[in-house]
């Protein structure tokens, strides 16, 4: 299996719902159920490599106090080079309606000093070497977005696979945003975007169409991943061709980190150098399964293997 790792936003995420509808001002309502529990991009990858039995590296940073110390305990050995900013460490509320959907309050806290050298603090490139790295939260971790030129010089001089996932703008997909996440798709190996971020950055109403269109752009042989939710998702492989799967029909519950749990289980079977249609298959049934589930499960070290055999 080639080696994986995720670098990006670890932080803490605080579930609580359902609320509908959204409350007046000065009122109070009381919701069914409330989660404690590890969040951020690159932290919900991890957690579910975690639960499926999967050897990963995790480069991260934490802040000086209770919840960092809280989050660095979450993954054991893997925690123990993550760099400690005196910033207080981000926490995201999250409010979670009926219909699956959220809403998301989130305080700037430390991931903004979230730099290269804290990466290369956790993350050997020769132990790396041929593997694949999975690259997120960049509109978060704004010290290492600076310095993605020089990580993306850094993967390539290992043998590393950029697989991208940049998350959302907290200002929208301006033309800014949308052209340098057009710069470092250039870059990137592997896209996993969602379906509006496809049409987006291509200018392309049709999904299928905008990937081709982005995948266009990236080096040769690289692969694009659209995650549609509910539609299950589509990809577009090194031969050119395109694949899709469906999603399996579940009761929604939470869908916080729905994407992020698709990503690893992708990469996990990519890893294993499963093709591509079974690739896609892991990451729609386990994210499926955690979207469905409370608390969330992943369904256990033999899931990535039992959806692709």
């Amino acid at each position: 299996m080639r080696p994986l790792a995720v670098i990006g936003n670890v932080n803490v995420d605080l579930i609580l719902g359902p609320a509908a509808p959204w409350p007046k001002a000065g009122t109070e309502i009381i919701v069914d159920h409330d989660e404690l529990r590890v969040g951020g991009s690159a932290g919900n990858s991890a957690l579910a490599w975690q639960a499926l039995g999967i050897e990963f590296d995790i480069a991260a940073n934490i802040g000086s106090d209770q919840f960092g110390r809280w989050l660095a305990e979450a993954f054991g050995q893997r925690s123990e080079n993550w760099p400690v900013r005196p910033e207080k460490t981000t926490l995201s509320v999250g409010i979670t309606h009926p219909d699956g959907e959220r809403t998301f309050f989130t305080t700037t806290g430390h991931l903004p000093r979230f730099s290269l050298a804290d990466v290369f603090a956790v993350i050997d490139g020769l132990r790396l070497r041929g593997g694949y790295a999975l690259l997120c939260g960049a509109f978060l971790t704004d010290d290492l977005t600076r310095e993605y030129d020089p990580l993306f010089d850094w993967a390539d001089s290992h043998d590393i696979t950029v697989a991208l996932d940049t998350g959302w703008p907290l200002d929208g997909w301006t033309e800014e945003n949308c052209a340098a996440t057009r710069a470092w798709l250039s870059r990137s190996g592997i896209a996993l975007l969602n379906e509006v971020e496809t049409t987006t950055l291509a200018g392309i109403a049709d999904p299928i169409k905008a990937a081709h269109e982005i995948r266009s752009h990236m080096p040769e042989g690289a692969i694009i991943v659209v995650k549609r939710g509910p539609d299950g998702a589509i990809a577009i492989g090194p031969d050119g061709l395109l694949v899709s799967v469906e999603a399996p029909l579940v009761t929604v519950v939470d869908t916080i980190g729905a994407g992020d749990v698709f990503n690893a289980a992708f990469l996990a079977a990519l890893a294993k150098d499963e093709p591509l249609l079974s690739c896609l298959t892991a990451g729609t049934e386990v994210a499926s399964r955690a979207i469905s589930t409370l608390p969330r499960s992943y369904g256990g070290p033999t899931s990535v293997e039992e959806v692709v055999s």
